[in-house]
């Protein structure tokens, strides 16, 4: 009884590592505006990076 218990959750821990990772990434928004020294920092309208204060500047496109 011990062994199968120790089969059962060696088998559901396998396939639960074989399933781990194929989530998509979630898609990240392109702001119009973004600070050059933090892209991941955005705006749709000019305005100020809230981690080092600079100008944020407008893209040259949005994809």
């Amino acid at each position: 009884m011990t062994k199968a218990l120790v089969v059962l959750a060696f088998i559901g821990l396998c396939l639960g590592a074989c399933n781990a990772g194929k989530d998509k990434p979630a898609k990240k928004k392109q702001y119009k505006y973004y600070c050059i020294m933090h892209p991941e920092i955005g705006a749709d309208k000019p305005g100020i990076c809230s981690k080092c204060g600079m100008q944020l500047v407008e893209r040259d496109t949005i994809k």
